[in-house]
This record gives C-alpha cells, sequence and structure tokens, in this order.
C-alpha cells in the first residue's frame, strides 16, 4: 500500500504522456535529428545538381565595344559604338566522366537517406532510453521511500520494546542508523530523478514531460525471430551503415571511370547566334550595316597528353575504391557482431528478470519470516533491517531489468538496422492508458 502511494504521488496519470507522444515531440524539437535533416535536404538538392552535367547549356552575351578613328589627309575625326550580342548553346553528346557524375548523384541520394534513417534510429532510442530512465529514477525514488517507511516502522516497534524491555537500545539505534542512510539515499535517488527528468525535458521540448508506467502484471515479449543469424542477415542489408559504406563503394568506382574518362575523347553539339551593328558602314556610305551571324556545329576535343596527371589519378582513384572496400567489409562485420551482442544482451536481460522475479518472491518470504522470528525473540533486529534493505533492492534492480530489456529489443533493432517509429508501438500498448 505504501509502494503503491508513492508510486501515484510520482506518476500522475491525467498529464502522462505515452513513448510515441514524446517520440513526436522530439522528432520536432531535437536539435541533432533536425540537423541530419536538413542536411539531408541539402544532400538532395547536390545530387540534382549532378544532372545538370549532362544536360545543355545556353548563355547570353552582349557588348558594346567603343570605336575611334582619325586621319590627317584629309583629316578625318570619327568616333562611334559597336553593339554586339551573342546566344550560344551546347549540349553533350559523349562525355563518359559527365555521365559518372550523374550515377555518382544517384548514390549520393542513396547515401543521404542512409544517413538520416541512421540520425531516426538514434533519435528513437535516445528517447526510449531517456524515457525509461526517468520510470527507473521514479521507481527507485518510489522503492526508497517504502524502504524509508518500513524502516520508520520497525524503528518504533524497536523503540517500543525497548521501552517495556523486551529488546535492548542497541536494536533502536541500528535502525535509527538504517533510517538515515535511507533518508540519504532518499535524498540522491530525488535528485537522479529530476536529472532525468531534465534530460527527457530537453530531449522532448516540454517541461514537466511525465512518462505512463508500465502495466501491471509486466509481460515482456519474446525475441522474434530468436534465429540471431536470421538478424545477422537481415542488418547485411538494411544496416544504415552498410549502406552508407555501399554508397560509397559505388561512387568510388564511378570516380574511377571518371578518372579513365581523362584517355578519352569529348563531343559536344553547339549553336551559337550573334548580332553586331557597325555604325561605321552608315557614316561612310549612308547605308546601316548590321551583321546576323549563326552556326551550328560539333566538337571534337581529343586529349593527347597531360603530364602524366590522367595515369596518377586513375591510380589515386583506384586506392580509393579499394579503401571503400574495405571499409564496406569493417563495416559489414561491426554490424554483425553489434547484431550479436545486442540479441545475446536482449536474452541476457529476459533471463535476469525471471530470476529477479524469483528473487523478488524469496525475499518477501525471507523478511516475513525475520519479522515474525524478531517477534518470537529467535531474530534480532539488524536481520530485520537487512531483509528489509534487500527485498527493496531486488525491486528497484527488478524494474531496472525489465526497462533494459524493452530497451534492449529496440536496440536489437537498431543494431540490425530494422528499427522504425512504427517498432514504438508494442512497447506503448505496455503503457498505462
Amino acid at each position: 500500500m505504501v509502494l503503491a502511494t508513492a508510486l501515484g504521488a510520482l506518476a500522475p496519470l491525467a498529464q502522462a504522456q505515452s513513448l510515441l507522444e514524446l517520440y513526436d515531440s522530439a522528432r520536432a524539437f531535437d536539435a541533432s535529428y533536425q540537423s541530419a535533416r536538413l542536411q539531408y535536404d541539402a544532400n538532395l538538392a547536390r545530387a540534382a545538381q549532378a544532372r545538370a552535367a549532362i544536360l545543355p547549356t545556353a548563355g547570353l552575351s552582349a557588348g558594346v565595344t567603343h570605336n575611334g578613328f582619325d586621319n590627317t589627309n584629309p583629316p578625318i575625326s570619327i568616333s562611334f559604338n559597336s553593339p554586339s550580342a551573342t546566344l550560344s548553346a551546347t549540349q553533350p553528346l559523349y562525355r563518359p566522366a559527365n555521365w559518372a557524375t550523374y550515377e555518382q548523384g544517384k548514390s549520393q541520394l542513396d547515401l543521404a537517406r542512409a544517413e538520416l534513417d541512421a540520425a531516426e534510429q538514434d533519435l528513437i532510442v535516445r528517447t526510449a532510453q531517456a524515457y525509461f530512465d526517468v520510470l527507473a529514477a521514479q521507481d527507485a525514488l518510489a522503492f526508497v521511500r517504502a524502504q524509508k517507511a518500513a524502516v520508520d516502522e520497525q524503528l518504533a516497534f524497536a523503540r517500543r520494546n525497548f521501552e517495556v524491555g523486551t529488546s535492548t537500545i542497541t536494536d533502536s539505534r541500528e535502525a535509527q542508523a538504517r533510517f538515515d542512510l535511507v533518508s540519504a539515499q532518499e535524498i540522491a535517488a530525488d535528485n537522479d530523478l529530476r536529472i532525468k527528468q531534465a534530460t527527457l525535458d530537453q530531449l522532448v521540448g516540454k517541461a514537466g514531460s511525465q512518462p505512463k508506467s508500465l502495466l501491471a502484471p509486466v509481460l515482456l515479449p519474446p525475441v522474434a525471430p530468436a534465429d540471431v543469424n536470421a538478424w545477422v542477415q537481415q542488418s547485411q542489408s538494411v544496416h544504415p551503415a552498410i549502406r552508407q559504406a555501399q554508397s560509397a563503394l559505388d561512387i568510388a568506382g564511378l570516380e574511377v571511370q571518371k578518372a579513365e574518362a581523362g584517355h578519352k575523347p569529348t563531343l559536344d553539339l553547339t549553336a551559337s547566334y550573334n548580332v553586331t551593328r557597325d555604325p561605321l558602314s552608315l557614316m561612310q556610305s549612308g547605308i546601316s550595316s548590321r551583321a546576323n551571324t549563326s552556326s551550328i556545329g560539333v566538337l571534337l576535343n581529343v586529349p593527347l597528353f597531360a603530364g602524366f596527371a590522367t595515369q596518377n589519378r586513375i591510380r589515386e582513384t583506384l586506392s580509393l575504391k579499394d579503401k571503400a572496400q574495405s571499409d564496406l567489409e569493417a563495416a559489414r562485420r561491426a554490424v554483425a557482431l553489434g547484431t550479436r551482442t545486442a540479441f545475446l544482451g536482449v536474452l541476457s536481460g529476459q533471463s535476469q528478470v525471471k530470476a529477479l522475479e524469483a528473487a523478488e518472491a524469496s525475499s518477501q518470504s525471507a523478511l516475513d519470516a525475520n519479522k515474525l522470528g524478531y517477534q518470537v525473540g529467535v531474530r534480532i533486529n539488524i536481520d530485520v533491517l537487512n531483509a528489509q534493505s534487500q527485498l527493496y533492492q531486488t525491486k528497484r534492480d527488478l524494474a531496472q531489468a525489465r526497462y533494459n530489456v524493452l530497451l534492449g529489443g529496440l536496440r536489437l533493432r537498431q543494431a540490425s538496422g530494422a528499427l522504425t517509429p512504427d517498432d514504438l508501438q508494442p512497447v506503448n500498448a505496455m503503457l498505462m492508458r
């Protein structure tokens, strides 16, 4: 009853928010995620720029030339302006480097998407971590306060027994010492809750955010699929880190093609139209002169020698491509190890929860037995106090272990690269309405 009252005081359900609600708030407020989102938008625009390399270009140029003419015999001095304008356009017909740049733009889109997915998965885990940290801190404070009330009750009992002469002053002093210790633990637990609450508030952009507690009894979901190899296999195709490394390898391969294109000719379609007005003709013959010139053709450019720059550039890009291949292999190995570690962590956590549930029941039985033994004189007060401490420590550990399992399930999905906001739904369904 004391514990339920303490938990109720810490968690006003009328103002509580679910995990999904706080995640939506964090998604709209968190500076790190917003930075990743804006970087993604910038990467989209940068990738689209690569398409310009295969599209036609056009330009308009205009100018005025001031001319002066002086003659001594006969004496003539003339000055005039000659305006002109040129419209030109070029369409690449054969430019291997430009097409490689265009293909690189597509790979950069994949790279940008993988980076944003990684940022989103990180936000999901950070939100869940902050959420469960607050719940764990609330539980810890509630358990400490419940233990404090129980110790206070034991202290009063020891004092009454001392007054009637059925116990020594040692029992009272032991209970008082334990009461003072639990009071110090209460102060530390209260401070920890304030810190965890501030962390969650900063993440979601809300003051006084209040997570909903887990429904009782807590039924933890099993790991599905139960085969670690299935998780590892899945991670090799969807994990953002592997996708980023694969895109980087594709971009490096296209960079090799761009370097090799330095040996290849280029062919462009060109067209121009020029208008030039000559006022001098009007002065000399009385007839205004305006020249209109148009041209269309193809321009072939064949590279012959560039001081070995092209050959060395090819060597450089080949080495960078090999490096990208090694980075991809390293990413695959790291993801596989991380996935296996996360999978084993969830299994271990579930086993720990079962063991702590049994330990809670055993600790409660031990406390009841010690209380009865103290009343009949076969146990001393310190036995009861130790049993109380063990029980509430077990309760704290059990609550933390349950949160760790739920968070571990999300971390497992993140480790395998499959974590999405929809994965918060099963966890959210386990919270109080």
